[in-house]
């Protein structure tokens, strides 16, 4: 199943957690909470009443892929995300005429003048309400209501504006000295220092504050492809091999030549046909256990990626 959205807020290549949880932009931790236990509830295999088979494996995997990582973001009450939330907004407002939108909701919305609030909540309302309640559609809800936090955000901010009021332009800067090193870029300032640490944690077999890190960096710069393979790295080592191979794909698309990213891929690969190759001999009537080093857990993994502290 396919998790790409190319609509509302995912179509500037921002991960709208909001629009998958189904609750609005200002929502609180609690709100968040309250709101995900009901989704989980939904798509957890040991109680979807998904009609197939079929079904609730997309349920499972819109749990573990969408859901419970919005989750993760949204109950830390991060202010990295917050801000972005806002200079989203900023960006929206400036670009007001040249946005298109699909959904009828965010239409209405884009007319609601002074009601904007109340109709912001009670659309929002109306879609998460039928947002999982069929498995096939929870993308295409999703995309709506990420329309709708995408003109919510644009008008509030826009409204919130002050009036431009024409200005004189800054004098010219003078020309740069060809001989000063140019400042270093703050954003890639504090990514690398996130990285950094995400690197001592990994070292240190700490792999869930590894995450945290690891995703705080991704919240200022979503196209590092060194911050996704070392992300799917460390899902790889607690053994979320779905997680690990998301960042895996992310960074090579980024950067096909990522080493680390390449080495995780090529492991997972491994993986699966060893595993088909156990399920093969098991029907032929072998026991199919392992044989030598091969059950020994994390056999190959810790080499893959250099020597790590145990």
């Amino acid at each position: 199943m396919s998790f790409e959205i190319g609509r509302g807020l995912f179509k500037y290549d921002f991960t709208d957690h909001h629009a998958i949880l189904g609750i609005p932009v200002d929502a609180d931790v609690k709100s968040v909470r309250k709101r995900y236990l009901k989704i989980a509830r939904n798509l957890h295999p040991d109680s979807c009443k998904a009609a197939s088979e079929a079904e609730k494996k997309q349920a499972s995997q819109l749990l573990s892929k969408l859901v419970n990582p919005a989750y993760e973001q949204l109950s830390q009450d991060s202010r990295d995300y917050a801000i972005s939330l806002k200079l989203m907004g900023k960006r929206l407002a400036g670009e007001k005429g040249k946005i298109s939108i699909a959904s009828e909701a965010a239409k209405q919305l884009t007319r609601a003048g002074a009601g904007l609030e109340n109709t912001y909540k009670s659309s929002l309302q109306n879609l998460a309400s039928k947002q999982y309640a069929s498995v096939s559609e929870a993308l295409e809800k999703i995309a709506q209501i990420s329309e709708l936090n995408l003109v919510y955000l644009m008008l509030k901010d826009g409204k919130d504006a002050p009036p431009k009021t024409p200005i004189k332009p800054p004098p010219k800067p003078p020309d740069p000295d060809p001989e000063k090193s140019p400042e270093p870029d703050p954003v890639k300032t504090r990514v690398a220092a996130y990285i950094r640490r995400a690197e001592g944690y990994i070292a240190k077999n700490n792999f869930a504050k590894a995450i945290l890190e690891l995703r705080d960096a991704l919240k200022l710069e979503q196209k590092n492809s060194a911050c996704h393979s070392l992300l799917g790295e460390a899902y790889l080592r607690q053994k979320q091999n779905a997680m690990a191979k998301v960042h895996f794909n992310k960074a090579l698309q980024l950067n096909p030549k990522d080493e680390k990213a390449l080495k995780g891929k090529k492991y997972l690969e491994h993986l699966a046909a060893k595993s088909g190759g156990a399920k093969s001999a098991t029907s032929s009537g072998t026991s199919g256990k392992p044989s030598g080093n091969q059950g020994k857990s994390g056999g190959g993994l810790f080499g893959m990626f250099g020597n790590k502290k145990k």
